[in-house]
């Protein structure tokens, strides 16, 4: 006879304490975070903070819509200020930028005291254009952690943005003082100033370079260090450190200017085609879209438009990328790729135009009524935007071919967003700047008239005719407040920041020259492509 041996019964694995799941979060222990969480509920469902940690460990784990259910279960069951905060700043994650506003203001009127949360809701508020708001924030929370460098920077950056260029650069050296190693102070303090012989940061900016290893962080101090060399004249070492960073920064990227080029080639291809992206559109608002190649005028321009009393700025939204992606449907990690550009092919213009409006009604301030939308990379949409806002006005900024290569070169884009990658290398630069010029002359003739391009020297040599000349195609009455844009106190959020808030200027016209020996293969490339360029001086 066969004894069945009796099971012992399963021993329960104890469930975890709320703040060893914050301790493994910390830690990046994520799926930890998430079965720990899952874990508490089973025992306390109604249990606000395992709902919190549930989302957080989502997160992480790069789960984003479950991670917001998550966290609205969280704020449902308790309003405390982290949740609400915490659920905003994944609602902008997840582009849902209106219930993020709402959030916000929500957390902020109940009242915000540990310093994350006040810094957190004062990121939302200025991913949202807010920076105004977003400094008292900043403050609360650097008084409460004066010693978090992170709350601190973004105080800096708030503050810089607003033109309070002296209190900015105080907080920035109240970072250096107490950490050396913050590559990130040391770029935006040297891109904040202008480099003197008898005050400079050429020496703290070596020695740190020294003793940096991390990839990024050697990057921030080559640029700064080519920004100081620039400032001084001392053009080959600028260009030294540009090079040196530039190179590595690309063979670290592998980045190839054929992704580009399939990327312009599907445009051009599928709105050729008839019946891509067809439709009627009633919609009759007219926001000026201001675009163009980045570094060639175009937060100029936005300045002098949104100087009219009926104008404001929403700064560079994401809203058109984001309503063509999403109605295109795709699941692909780019905004704007060749299968997102064919999946669009039906997709009703009208839908598009009105996403795109309710995406822009959040950045709104104050009573005018039209608005300016300055994202550059906007000239990969105009056939999207002349389609679904037909009221649309496009104002597109050209700059001489050599100073729009240069420029981009030696400016230090988002270092996570690739649709700059390009300015890692001067002929990389240069065959970009043909993909646009050719871009452009397509949407020219499939939209004539529709697109007034102004070319940005032209405006520095002739501002009033041509500050006439853009308020004429935007629909605009005569007002002199756009000659006096550098006298507009609303935030700029660009690397163009400190230059609008000074009169026009002719300092950057021909600013290649400097560098023309380096700059000669540019120039015979753009001749081999007909594309005009002045003769490169020797």
């Amino acid at each position: 006879m066969i004894r069945l041996r009796q099971r012992k019964p399963a021993t329960a694995r104890p469930v975890p304490e709320p703040e060893a799941l914050r301790q493994a979060l910390r830690q990046g222990r994520f799926e930890q975070v998430i079965y720990g969480a899952a874990a508490l509920l089973k025992t306390r469902p109604m249990f606000a903070e395992a709902h919190f940690l549930f989302a957080m460990g989502l997160e992480g784990a790069g789960r984003l819509s479950m991670a917001v259910h998550a966290a609205s279960q969280a704020v449902a069951l308790e309003l405390s200020g982290e949740y609400l905060t915490q659920l905003a700043r994944l609602l902008l994650l997840t582009r849902q930028e209106r219930a993020a506003r709402a959030v916000v203001e929500r957390a902020i009127a109940a009242g915000l005291k540990d310093a994350l949360s006040l810094d957190t809701a004062g990121c939302v508020l200025a991913h949202l254009g807010d920076h105004a708001a977003a400094v008292p924030l900043f403050e609360r929370a650097v008084a409460g952690e004066p010693q978090n460098s992170g709350y601190r920077f973004n105080l800096a950056s708030a503050l810089g943005f607003l033109g309070r260029y002296e209190e900015a650069r105080q907080q920035y050296e109240a970072i250096l003082a107490a950490n050396p190693a913050e590559t990130r102070a040391h770029l935006a303090l040297s891109s904040a100033v202008t480099a003197r012989p008898d005050a400079n940061n050429l020496a703290r900016l070596q020695g740190q370079l020294a003793s940096t290893q991390d990839p990024v962080g050697r990057l921030h101090l080559q640029y700064a260090l080519a920004k100081e060399y620039e400032d001084l004249g001392q053009h080959d070492r600028a260009f030294a450190h540009l090079h040196e960073a530039n190179s590595r920064r690309k063979a670290e990227l592998g980045y190839n200017i054929a992704t580009d080029e399939a990327l312009f080639e599907r445009l051009i291809e599928r709105f050729s085609a008839p019946g891509y992206f067809q439709g009627t559109s009633a919609l009759e608002d007219a926001p000026i879209f201001v675009l163009g190649l980045p570094r060639t005028g175009t937060t100029l321009v936005d300045r002098i438009l949104s100087s009219h009393p009926d104008v404001w700025a929403a700064g560079e939204l994401q809203a058109m990328p984001l309503a063509v992606k999403l109605a295109a449907g795709t699941q692909t990690p780019f905004t704007l790729d060749p299968a997102t550009i064919d999946a669009a092919a039906h997709v009703y213009p009208e839908a598009v135009g009105r996403d795109y409006l309710d995406r822009a009604a959040v950045y709104r301030r104050g009573n005018a009524p039209r608005f300016t939308d300055k994202l550059p990379l906007n000239f990969l949409y105009i056939g999207y935007i002349a389609r679904a806002l037909p009221q649309a006005k496009i104002i597109c900024l050209r700059r001489n071919p050599m100073d729009s290569v240069w420029s981009n070169y030696k400016n230090l884009f988002a270092t996570g967003f690739s649709y700059y990658n390009y300015s890692y290398d001067l002929l990389d630069t240069a065959r970009y700047y043909v993909l646009f010029d050719r871009l452009m002359a397509f949407w020219d003739r499939l939209f004539p008239g529709r697109v007034l391009q102004v070319q940005y020297e032209d405006l520095v040599d002739d501002q009033e005719a041509q500050t006439r000349r853009l308020l004429a195609h935007a629909g605009l009455s005569w007002h002199d407040a756009c000659l006096r844009f550098h006298e507009n106190r609303a935030a700029v959020s660009t690397p163009s920041a400190t230059q609008v808030r000074r009169p026009l200027y002719r300092d950057a016209v021909g600013r290649w020259r400097s560098y023309a020996e380096a700059m000669k293969p540019v120039a015979e490339y753009f001749r081999s492509q007909g594309i005009v360029v002045d003769e490169v001086e020797t």
